[in-house]
């Protein structure tokens, strides 16, 4: 004989729903994830790298191309701005991105130590990818450069996957080492500093 609940179950699928029931509640949908850069890897660990790449590549063109950002700032004024707020604009910009790099790095030194084959050499030629991104040909004028330049921010999807990797990394870390063989040690009987209390 069929347990009573599962017999209910059969009968119930079989008949048509009734007003009376109410129809489970949509759960909401996740955001979209923003989506990969043209030419981006897709694996987390070597996107990261490429992330760091591109990051560091704007970082560095900094010195080289603000002459020519002042000089188009200054020229293209909106009424009632001041040069020196956009120009500030720059320079927290500056300052975010050695954030964002401190926490590109962390992730990849996570992943690196967590994992059980060597990813310097992947890691090295993804960020190599990303700085070449920022690489222009001979044609590129400053001008276009520094537009180019003014107008990037990094990818959204840098950071979440940045965390999301470290986070990952830290977790599988503990468990590499838990498989680890335990290291040999004398049996040595406790001593008075190092034997457990009593309980009082």
């Amino acid at each position: 004989m069929l347990p009573f609940a599962f017999a209910l179950s059969l009968f119930m699928a079989g008949q048509p729903a009734t007003a009376d029931v109410a129809a489970p509640t949509p759960t909401p949908e996740a955001p979209p994830e923003a989506p990969f850069p043209a030419g981006a890897p897709h694996d987390d660990y070597q996107f990261v790298g490429w992330c760091y790449g591109t990051l560091r590549g704007y970082l560095d063109l900094h010195d080289q191309v603000m002459p020519e950002v002042t000089r188009i700032e200054a020229e293209f004024r909106k009424p009632g701005t001041r040069l020196s707020d956009d120009l500030k604009v720059y320079a927290d910009m500056q300052k975010d991105g050695q954030r964002q790099l401190k926490l590109f790095r962390a992730a990849l030194t996570a992943a690196e130590k967590a994992s059980l084959r060597p990813l310097n050499t992947v890691g090295a030629a993804a960020v190599r990818k990303g700085r070449s991104t920022w690489n222009a040909g001979p044609d590129v004028t400053k001008a276009r450069m520094a537009q180019a330049w003014m107008s990037w921010t990094p990818p959204a999807r840098c950071e979440t996957t940045a965390r999301s990797l470290e986070a990952r990394a830290s977790l599988m870390g503990p468990a590499f080492k838990a498989n680890a063989e335990p290291e040999s040690t004398p049996d040595v009987a406790p001593s008075a500093d190092t034997a457990p209390s009593a309980p009082n």
